[in-house]
This record gives C-alpha cells, structure tokens and sequence, in this order.
C-alpha cells in the first residue's frame, strides 16, 4: 500500500496511548508496518488517571487541535493510512465543558481530515466515531441498520452531537472529495489497556471497584446492557478495512455473545458497594451491536476474545 515502492506500508494512530490507539499501534507495528503516532495525553485531564508514557520513538505529543502541528506533521510522511482514535470520549465530561469537548471531537477531526486532504489523499482514514450518535431513540435491542440517518436520533447527550458532527464530515469527505473514510461506530471497547474511570470505560471501571473496593454509582436501574468488543479485535477490524475499503459506515460491537447487564457485571466483579442514581440524559436501555455488514463485507474478520476472556482479563 506505500507510496514508496518497496518500503513498508506507513499509518498514522491518533490517540495512540489510550485504549484503541495502543493496540492499533501494537497490532500494525506486529503486521510490519511504519507506525507514527500522536496523543496529547489528555486522559490524565479528562477523569483524573495515571498519564501514560512510551519511550518509543515514534509517537509525539501532539494535540489534534494544533493545525500548525499536524500538518507539518502531515508534510514530513506520506501516510498510507490513518486511524483517528483520539477524542474526548465522556458523555459526563462533555456536559461539563461542551466547548473543549465540541474543539477535540468535531474540529480536531475537521484537521485532521483536511490535512490528510491536502498531503495524503489517497490515504484510508478509518475514523473510531460512537454509536452515541444515534441518540436513545434508536428502536429495538440492536443497532442494527447503519443506513439510518442521523436527524431522528432524540436525546443524544453533548458527547453525542461532538461525535455526530465529526461522524458527519468524515462522511462527506468521502461523497464531496472522493476519499477513502471510513466511520465505525462502536459502544463499549474494552481490554487490559483500559483505564476504568467513573465517567468513561465502564466495565474496566466495574472491575476497578470489585479490586478496589470503591463505590460503583449505577445510572438508572442496573438492567441496562453492553455489549463488549475487545481494542485487538477492533484493531483487526481496521486492518481488515485497510487492506480493502468497502463501506463508508460500520456498526462495530461484541453483539449479544459479549453483552452483560450493569447489575450483571457489579456482581460478575463481586463489587460490594454500589448505588442508584437517575438515568443519563442520552443513555440507552440496550446497546447490543449487530455486526452483519461488517461481516458481510468482510467474512475473513472473526472475534478472538469471548466475554469470558474479556472479564478475565480484567479481573
């Protein structure tokens, strides 16, 4: 896929010291290819975590809102792929300041889409978009229909309309300009990378209260289901994308063999204190992923981690 003939195909990763983008890094770095990648460690900010570090040479400290920063980043490689993993990812943070959430999703997005308009054109840009774009009105158990427009959604929490704009432009850099963009639209990630937080990462921050022995807070009444889908299995779904561009949207999710209700999972993490507090505004009842297009368009990509191999994991 290079450019270069005979030189080792080369990717951008976005956020590459969180959970997606450390094992997107991980997994092309294993497949052979040129790996840069770029994170403004904003976690640490964002709910209070442990910043992440990596002595690697390849990764920056760069903010997808510095325009000056990621182009020149842009003008130095030739990027035959781009994964864009980094956001503000809380539907609680982004209440407490749309603005910054609104400049990190939408316009961080819009920055990186047109600098890889302008230097690597031809580049696939997988974008790691959410399925909180749909809002709570999204009908049935599943997600189940990528065709759906946006406009019906409801209640989407702030997170939700950040997401939803950046989903959008992804979109039409694809239909105005002929690029090959790619949204996928997944609920919970989760693996050993993940820092449980309050506000984001919800079953990694179940397990943290099990260990820990913290108060886990449960919004609404517990019987709210996710499905879980692994960052390597995720990881494997881009790579698969990559190799071949297809679809412009894709629901990406663990579907109902990796779903667990929340009341399931204080149990299954023998979390001993927890609370009741009144449903998120955006929240929806059941978030159970139907993966069919994906699979369809893609019948080689399987899963590698069960629901007990994540919780295992975890534990």
């Amino acid at each position: 896929m290079s450019g270069e003939d005979n030189a080792m195909p080369k990717i951008l990763i976005t956020g590459c010291l969180g959970l997606v983008g450390s094992e997107c890094v991980s997994f092309f770095e294993e497949k052979g290819w040129d790996v840069i990648g770029i994170d403004a460690n904003m976690r640490s900010f964002f709910f209070g975590t442990e910043k992440q570090y990596s002595d690697k040479k390849n990764l920056f400290d760069i903010d997808i809102r510095d325009k000056v920063s990621t182009e020149d980043l842009f003008k130095s490689h030739t990027f035959d792929a781009v994964i864009h993993a980094a956001a503000q990812p809380s539907h609680d943070w982004a209440a407490s300041d749309p603005i910054t959430d609104f400049d990190i999703n939408a316009r961080g997005t819009l920055i990186l889409l047109e600098a890889a308009r302008k230097y690597c054109p031809d580049a696939v840009f997988v974008h790691v978009s959410t399925d909180k774009v749909y809002g709570e009105n999204m009908q049935g158990e599943k997600l189940s229909d990528e065709n759906l427009g946006l406009d019906f959604a409801g209640k989407r929490s702030l997170f939700g309309c950040s997401k939803a704009a950046a989903d959008m432009y992804v979109q039409e850099y694809r239909n105005y300009f002929n690029m090959k963009t790619v949204c996928f639209r997944p609920g919970c990630i989760t693996g050993r990378q993940h820092q449980g937080a309050e506000q984001h990462g919800f079953l990694a921050y179940v397990a943290k209260c099990g260990r820990e022995g913290i108060t886990y807070n449960i919004y609404g009444d517990g019987n709210a289901v996710r499905d879980q889908i692994h960052a390597r299995d995720l990881a494997n779904a881009f790579y698969h994308y990559i190799q071949n561009p297809k679809g412009d949207v894709y629901n990406i999710g663990g579907g109902p063999e990796r779903a667990i209700s929340v009341l399931d999972a204080v149990k299954t993490f023998n979390v001993q204190n927890y609370t009741f507090d009144n449903k998120r505004k955006g929240d929806r009842d059941y978030d159970i992923h139907d993966v069919s297009k994906f699979r369809r368009d893609y019948p080689e990509w399987s899963y590698t981690y069960s629901l007990k191999d994540i919780i295992d994991q975890l534990k």
